[in-house]
Parts: structure tokens; C-alpha cells; sequence
């Protein structure tokens, strides 16, 4: 309790939040056995009891990917190290299981200085991650046949210890036009009100 009060405090200081309504609930993102980087097996079960903040990437990515695992690495290092103490992980999917081997995963998670306890890489048969990306987390996925590029969705979304999405917010840093894009305040808003909700 007072880890899960103490990581309150801090996000609370870097967002400027002390009251917010409570977020909505969307549902439960379903059961799911995918691989992480490592190559150990991780389930929907195991992120039972943390809180997490879910991305969808791919290594290739020609297009705002980068812009999106960006943002995560900001978050892992404004939460810091009680993030992980305290339960909240942060867990990127890649939507190009076919080329995005383990390997491929592992240096791109180095890239951006992914913390192994922290933020962790998954992947699994393409049918599976598109079933959980479209009705696990309700985003869109479109592979165009003859075409390597990924069209998806860049939210992160975020769930709660119970398994349920609470919350989606645009992970990009800037817009098509190349307006910039800042939703992290808002998340860090949204992640100090499910911690008061579920300490």
C-alpha cells in the first residue's frame, strides 16, 4: 500500500493532478499467451494484479512507430524506478510477428533502453496478435496483401489490474500534418486516478 501511494505521489507531482473523474471502463482485453523477448512465455494471467500501459509497434516501421516507442521510453523514465515496484509495467506488441523475430525485438528494445523488469516485448502467430489488437483492445489492424507495411493503430492503452481498458491516448509525438501531439500528461493523469482507484 504505501509503494502504491508513494508511485501516486510522484506521477501526481509530474502531471500536476490532484482530482480527476473516474475513467471509464471498456471492457476486459481477453486472454492471451504470447512470447516475450527473452523467449519466456507470458499470459494474460501473469499481468493479472499490475497495471499496464499497452503500444503496438513494429521494428521496421517506416512511420510513426519510432514516434510511439519514443514515448513509452519517455514514460519508463519519468515514472522511474517505482514503476516496476509498485506494478506498473508497460508492454509493446509487435503487429509484424512474421519478421519481427526475438532477436529483432531484443535490439530494438535496447534501442531505446527498455528495462527488461519494466517494459516488456511481445509476439506470437500474426492470427493472434490481429485478433487480440482488433477485439482485445477494440484497434485497427490492416495488412495489405503484397505490402510488408502495418497500417495500425497508435494508442496506447491502458489497463488496469483487473485486466480491463481504462483508458486510450495517442502515443505519437506529432500528427500527419506535423503538429505536435502531447498526450502524455493526459495518460499520467488517467494512470494517478486508476492507482488512487486501485491501491
Amino acid at each position: 500500500m504505501r509503494r502504491i501511494l508513494g508511485l501516486t505521489s510522484v506521477i501526481v507531482a509530474l502531471c500536476g493532478c490532484h482530482t480527476s473523474p473516474p475513467l471509464e471502463d471498456y471492457g476486459p482485453v481477453g486472454d492471451f499467451r504470447l512470447t516475450e523477448r527473452s523467449g519466456r512465455t507470458v499470459a494474460a494471467a501473469d499481468l493479472q494484479g499490475r497495471i499496464w500501459i499497452a503500444s503496438f509497434v513494429f521494428t521496421r516501421c517506416p512511420g510513426p512507430c519510432p514516434q510511439v516507442t519514443g514515448t513509452m521510453a519517455r514514460l519508463q523514465s519519468e515514472l522511474g524506478d517505482r514503476a516496476g515496484q509498485d506494478g506498473v509495467l508497460l508492454v509493446s506488441f509487435t503487429v509484424d510477428p512474421d519478421r519481427d523475430q526475438l532477436d529483432d525485438l531484443r535490439k530494438y528494445a535496447d534501442q531505446y533502453g527498455a528495462d527488461e523488469n519494466r517494459w516488456l516485448f511481445l509476439t506470437g502467430p500474426k492470427e493472434v496478435v490481429d485478433l487480440l489488437c482488433e477485439r482485445g483492445f477494440g484497434l485497427g489492424i490492416q495488412r495489405k496483401p503484397g505490402q510488408e507495411d502495418v497500417t495500425h493503430s497508435t494508442r496506447l492503452v491502458l489497463v488496469d489490474r483487473n485486466g480491463h481498458k481504462r483508458g486510450y491516448f495517442d502515443g505519437r509525438s506529432a500528427d500527419d500534418a506535423g503538429r505536435p501531439v502531447d498526450d502524455l500528461p493526459k495518460l499520467k493523469e488517467a494512470l494517478a486516478t486508476l492507482l488512487r482507484e486501485q491501491s
